[in-house]
């Protein structure tokens, strides 16, 4: 799921009593996991998840490669710093997304939850073996004060994912209950189970607003081990880890030594993986996975490449247009602007023909709109028609296409029009409105996307658009992104399988101006808000599919971004020294389920294997 940086509703108050927990009648029973729609797909006494091994061996360790400048801090819960790769494996969470499910999750530091049908409040109880690194018991007090001091100082979007809980308190030895504030939000459970507990003795006479190397207490699998800033950060699971047998941890977290590299160059970085420097890549460049892995270790079998099927919702990524300026603030405009971007060319001429171009927010999922509406969406959008193009009531969305030759005439003569219709006249070639140039700046954090934009801003160029390319090391984009200094950018909004309370900040109007907020587009619409708390309060599967489309609809004609691509598979490659289970669930390679293959890193390590 992608909740993590995700937030949660606003509501206003209910009242704060119920009734006592010794009521059997009125109480929901207590049970080992929860199901946002729907029923759990593992019962009560269930051993390990499906897509593990549970009797994988431990031990060896994975090297991983990150593209990034530098970490300067262990601390990923406040918004200043450059967290360290892998941190939060540290922390457990109260419960564990199952990775076969659209959104169910099962009992880590809790034991057990209770929450009534209409989700109001709900209750965790503690496991009472769990317990930090340092053999001190996890507590309610852990829980109550890690929530209270994430809300108050922690990273902004904590007080509005949690804005909907208006009490929490301790209930018995080990309890903890959050009540919620009245409307509809049946995801808080579940949001609230993800949350990762801190150590209350070890952070109370701490500053929490302050950046940290200091290794930090948790009570997950693994902890702090080696490190040297700006080059690596290691962890070493932890011998003793209390939930080591549990079933949602069962045949996860194998290795005993967990490495990230960290690299500032792309291409040193593939070319330090081929070098052996760390064992496993998720390629992302379509020209790499196509030209890079020619090498005799990928011949002879050493390195394993492969395509893993992905079946997860693809989300959006596009060029993401900064509605805070007013050059993207008319529709005319962003249409115009989409129409400049030539995908099919960039397919056949950059990416090898490996991709396909994303028309919807949801992608790769049953929650794109298809089609005209259905008469479900209809009724959720009817109210709203008077605003809307009238287009997303009679037409299908679908991106603009050429022939991939590269002149792409009709779009560009098309956009042309659109713009002089919003004012914007040709003089000496140049696009200007009111004595202003029409020119802005498209930001990036990875000189790999050059080669895609600088094709797009020469065909802007074509009809009078003075765009500029400027990339920037990814300390810097992150704080250009934090405080939303950029004209345009490429975006990804990612989705799931049940997709609720991140749409909020993603798409809401009461993101658009927090700083450090997902809502990078500045998107302020009374209509898309409505139709998102539709999709927050959906009472069943059927409900969020409707809603999760008219949603899709209204953001597909509003031209916010210009789509580009996506892929419905995985690009692995790997050194072969590690085995990994039979079964890959839908949500792709869960590599916490990999383990060391003595035999295989033997052979792979031996004199004699190397060429």
């Amino acid at each position: 799921m992608i909740r993590s940086a995700l937030l949660a509703a606003l509501s206003a108050s209910v009242c704060l009593v119920i009734a006592p927990l010794g009521a059997a009648a009125e109480d929901p029973p207590a049970r080992h996991g929860l199901a946002m729609h729907g029923d759990l797909r593992y019962p009560p006494d269930f051993t390990h998840f499906e897509y593990v091994n549970p009797a994988a061996p431990r031990g060896g360790r994975m090297r991983l490669g990150i593209v990034e400048a530098s970490f300067d801090s262990f601390h990923p819960f406040i918004i200043k710093g450059n967290p360290a790769a892998g941190i939060t494996q540290i922390y457990d969470t109260l419960m564990v997304n199952a990775a076969d499910e659209p959104f169910s999750e099962y009992g880590l530091l809790a034991e057990s939850v209770q929450t009534p049908a209409d989700r109001s409040w709900v209750l965790f109880q503690l496991h009472p073996e769990a317990r930090w690194h340092d053999g001190k018991p996890v507590t309610p007090e852990d829980v109550i004060w890690t929530f209270e001091t994430l809300l108050e100082k922690g990273q902004p979007f904590y007080r509005f994912y949690y804005g909907s809980v208006d009490q929490v308190e301790k209930r018995g030895e080990r309890g903890v209950y959050f009540h919620f504030a009245a409307g509809s939000n049946r995801e808080l459970p579940l949001i609230l189970g993800q949350l990762p507990v801190l150590p209350k003795h070890a952070w109370q006479d701490r500053d929490f607003e302050s950046t940290t190397l200091d290794r930090p207490l948790g009570s997950g699998p693994y902890r702090v081990g080696e490190f040297e800033a700006g080059r690596f950060v290691e962890y070493q699971r932890v011998p003793e880890y209390w939930g080591r047998d549990l079933p949602v941890q069962r045949g996860r977290h194998n290795f005993d030594r967990l490495r990230y590299e960290y690299f500032r160059d792309a291409t040193v970085a593939l070319e330090a993986f081929k070098g052996g420097h760390y064992d496993f890549r998720l390629e992302i460049s379509a020209k790499d996975w196509a030209t890079a892995y020619q090498t005799p270790d990928v011949e002879n079998g050493r390195i394993v490449k492969e395509e893993v099927p992905y079946g997860m919702p693809a989300g959006m990524q596009g060029f993401a247009m900064n509605l805070r300026r007013p050059l993207f603030q008319d529709r005319r405009v962003r249409e115009a602007l989409g129409l400049a971007f030539d995908f099919e060319w960039s397919n056949q001429a950059l990416f090898y023909g490996q991709y396909t171009r994303t028309r919807s927010y949801f992608e790769n999922s049953e929650l794109a709109a298809q089609g005209l509406p259905s008469p479900q969406e209809r009724a959720l959008l009817d109210p709203f028609r008077e605003p809307l193009p009238e287009e997303g009531f009679t037409t299908a969305f679908q991106p603009p296409t050429t022939d991939g030759s590269g002149g792409n005439r009709a779009n560009l003569r098309r956009a042309a029009e659109l713009l002089a219709e919003a004012g914007w006249k040709v003089e000496d070639g140049k696009r200007s409105r009111d004595g202003q140039p029409f020119a802005f700046e498209i930001l990036l954090s990875s000189p790999q996307f050059e080669r895609v934009v600088l094709p797009y801003k020469n065909n802007l160029a074509k009809i009078g658009i003075d765009a500029s390319v400027r990339t920037v090391d990814t300390s810097q984009y992150r704080r250009r992104m934090d405080s939303f200094d950029f004209d345009m950018t490429v975006a990804v909004f990612p989705q799931s399988e049940s997709p609720g309370n991140e749409q909020r900040e993603f798409w809401g109007s009461d993101a658009a101006e927090r700083e450090g907020s997902r809502n990078l587009l500045g998107l302020r619409s009374p209509v898309v808000d409505a139709l998102v708390e539709k999709l927050v309060a959906a009472p069943d599967r059927e409900s969020l599919i409707h809603a999760s489309r008219a949603l899709d609809r209204v953001l597909q004609w509003g031209h916010y971004v210009i789509p580009n691509w996506f892929l419905a598979k995985q690009r692995i490659a790997y050194w072969n020294r590690f085995g990994m289970p039979d079964v890959v669930p839908k949500t792709g390679v869960q590599l916490d389920a990999w383990w060391w293959d003595a035999e295989k890193a033997t052979a792979l390590d031996a004199p004699a294997a190397r060429p």
